[in-house]
């Protein structure tokens, strides 16, 4: 039976899982979608927009992506595709998807430099064919809806933004896409917020792109750099977002899901080497505290998933101690009950804000479970990065 003081206790020791998930989504709920911004491509003077469409062995997605792109409402673009030395037929899909359209050239990287990451050197080698005052840099995977750019200019120069990307929807088909990917976005969503809480960031650590779509003015652009500024990193987006901060321009991070959707892995083993890839040798980067954040990091992100699910883990364990003939007491309990169901209103929140249903919430424990493990991984790794054929050390 629970006494007053047993609640008492289990309510002060769910606090973090109460209002953690309550701040997370009124942070959330303090976002800008592009649907706020007007669609209307016939402007008496629109801005040339360059494309930069960097490939590498994306046979299974090219030709789908440059058709996305060629059906734009936007009058004024040019599309480059860029062939990073595929294996596949990545450059041959690319050029029959253009069917002899003006706006698209498909032109092969040169040889990759030993300092450089491949889709950088890519992005690089593009931009060196483009005349457009705006640059959109997104990936083979993505598929845009005509009045994506349209929308993107327009928002862009309301916003004064030097950079501005685009949040879409993450399809999810697999059973290890839908467990683990909810739990990763979550988890950015605690730490960085809504569009406004990364526009408004005081601090260069506090801002991130989406690195699947985001543009930039070519002043923006120049002044830091281009992507030879960030050319030996793996989050490139990240560190993208950030030296702009540093430079002095608004980063900007707008909602567009009915404009921009992606399939960033198609199964458990992409997952895993994907994220690998980016979680700590990249994720690192986002700590503030310089030196001391980034040691710590290790810890923060191992042990921020197992934290998330603590009150689940507990609960699992006090029902095998039971089974044992062992017992717990009352306001442990309670507080397994609170704290959980606290947590699946959060995720429940978060799937029906990226349109999955609701019930995938029971997912949760698994995935973040997989992501700690995936963490762990990654850390012993260290800033060694293996992606697409390629082994890169990371800055």
């Amino acid at each position: 039976m629970l006494t007053a003081h047993d609640w008492y206790l289990a309510l002060l020791f769910s606090l973090p899982w109460i209002v953690l998930p309550f701040v997370a989504v009124r942070r959330q709920r303090r976002s800008v979608s592009l649907d706020s911004y007007d669609s209307n491509p016939n402007v008496a003077h629109p801005e040339r927009v360059s494309i930069v469409l960097p490939a590498r062995n994306e046979a299974a997605h090219i030709a789908a992506c440059v058709q996305s792109l060629r059906a734009t409402s936007w009058l004024n673009v040019e599309i480059i595709v860029v062939n990073d030395h595929s294996d596949d037929h990545t450059a041959a899909l690319a050029q029959s998807a253009a069917q002899r359209d003006p706006r698209v050239t498909v032109i092969d990287a040169a040889d990759l430099p030993s300092d450089w990451f491949g889709k950088q050197w890519a992005c690089h080698c593009g931009v060196q064919h483009t005349t457009g005052s705006l640059l959109l840099f997104t990936d083979a995977d993505t598929r845009h809806a005509p009045d994506l750019i349209a929308r993107l200019v327009h928002a862009r120069a309301s916003r004064d933004a030097g950079l501005m990307s685009v949040a879409g929807t993450q399809e999810m088909v697999s059973f290890w896409e839908r467990a683990i990917q909810p739990a990763v976005f979550a988890i950015l969503l605690a730490r960085f917020g809504g569009t406004l809480e990364i526009e408004n960031a005081k601090h260069s650590a506090d801002v991130i792109a989406n690195g699947q779509c985001f543009m930039m003015t070519r002043a923006a652009y120049d002044k830091v750099g281009g992507h030879a500024a960030v050319k030996g990193t793996v989050a490139e987006d990240l560190m993208m977002a950030q030296r702009t901060h540093e430079a002095g321009f608004r980063v900007s991070l707008l909602i567009g899901t009915n404009q921009l959707s992606t399939r960033m892995y198609d199964g458990f083993r992409s997952i895993v080497r994907g994220w690998m890839k980016n979680v700590y040798a990249g994720g690192r980067m986002a700590m503030r505290g310089g030196f001391f954040g980034r040691l710590v990091f290790p810890l923060a992100l191992v042990g921020t998933p197992l934290f998330i699910i603590l009150p689940m883990l507990v609960g699992v364990a006090r029902i095998l101690m039971r089974l044992g003939g062992s017992h717990t007491t009352a306001a442990l309990s309670a507080w397994c009950w609170i704290s959980t169901i606290a947590l699946l209103v959060f995720f429940a929140t978060i799937n029906r804000f990226a349109r999955t249903p609701m019930w995938r919430v029971i997912f949760v424990p698994l995935g973040m479970m997989v992501f700690a493990i995936i963490g762990v991984a990654s850390v012993v790794r260290g800033q060694t990065v293996e992606w697409k054929g390629r082994v890169y050390q990371s800055s």
